[in-house]
């Protein structure tokens, strides 16, 4: 799917049932008013608001053998993967619009599952400050966000990694993952244990934005499904105020866009989270206009004319 040509599905997924604070269930609402459907739109895009899906309130309650709100969380997931992978079987690309980050279980789980179904590779690029690799026994919090792409590689309760039918979702070969700048000290490890390949802000300060963009989109095809889970965070806190879990030293502005222009250039894009955006911590919405701005990039808005 070529995404300049593609239309486009937006699901809320107004919840902050895997988060440690709450305000990521205002998330979907925020992207929407700072005008995500009209600035896609004028790129040309049909864009349908399919609204929000729908899950069990946050009880707000302490951890269980170390997963906070597991119920809730394999609820608000199953319900986002059933969403997503029903927009993909219409030729649609999914842009979930979130919500904290243990919704790219649900979301990511279908994508994997419609790419098995279509004989496609799946590369997916993870643009957070965190790994999101922690497991119930190195977690340090309990709080589910905290482990999606553990349990997308199969590590975790078979409630939340079989959702997609098929124990693991992924493999780790296929996740690239960008911007990493805070990794739990037992995670690490499993991280190391498990080969994912991360382009940590030392890589990027390093190499740069451009050559660390080249190396994670290497060996893409027209076969190749590009999903981008996009969590705010990722920014740094200066340019992006509005997560609950900030990092100083992300990339800056111009970095993100160019991350960006990159990933829009390949024309492989064909689903996208845009994840943990807390309104309750932004300043006059900045930081979901900001999210906007780039996720314009994505779809290939340019300064001039690109051949």
């Amino acid at each position: 799917m070529n995404h300049m040509h593609a239309a486009l599905s937006l699901i809320g997924a107004p919840t902050d049932i895997g988060a440690g604070m709450r305000g990521a269930s205002m998330g979907p609402e925020a992207l929407r008013v700072a005008g995500l459907a009209a600035v896609l739109q004028a790129q040309g895009l049909q864009v349908h608001d399919c609204g929000d899906v729908a899950g069990p309130r946050n009880p707000w309650q302490a951890p269980i053998d170390g997963y906070r709100h597991l119920n809730e969380v394999v609820a608000w997931n199953q319900a986002l993967h059933a969403a997503v992978y029903a927009q993909l079987g219409l030729a649609r690309l999914p842009i979930v619009l979130g919500g904290d980050h243990c919704l790219a279980i649900g979301s990511i789980s279908a994508v994997a599952r419609h790419c098995r179904d279509a004989g496609k590779k799946l590369r997916v690029l993870w643009l957070d400050a965190h790994a999101d690799f922690n497991t119930n026994t190195l977690t340090p919090s309990g709080n589910l966000h905290g482990m999606p792409v553990a349990c997308l590689c199969g590590l975790g309760p078979q409630a939340l990694t079989g959702i997609g039918g098929h124990v693991p979702a992924i493999s780790p070969s296929w996740l690239r993952q960008i911007g990493i700048r805070s990794v739990d000290a037992g995670e690490k490890r499993l991280v190391h244990s498990h080969n994912l390949e991360v382009f940590d802000m030392r890589f990027i300060d390093e190499q740069g934005m451009r050559a660390t963009m080249q190396l994670a989109l290497a060996d893409l095809d027209a076969d190749t499904h590009l999903h981008v889970s996009f969590d705010v965070d990722f920014l740094d806190p200066a340019i992006a105020p509005g997560v609950g879990t900030t990092v100083r030293g992300g990339p800056n502005y111009r970095e993100a866009q160019l991350c960006m222009e990159m990933i829009a250039d390949t024309g492989l894009l064909a689903s996208l989270d845009i994840m943990e955006l807390n309104p309750a911590l932004d300043e006059r919405n900045r930081t979901a206009e900001l999210a906007v701005d780039l996720v314009e990039s994505l779809f290939g808005k340019s300064t001039l004319m690109r051949k």
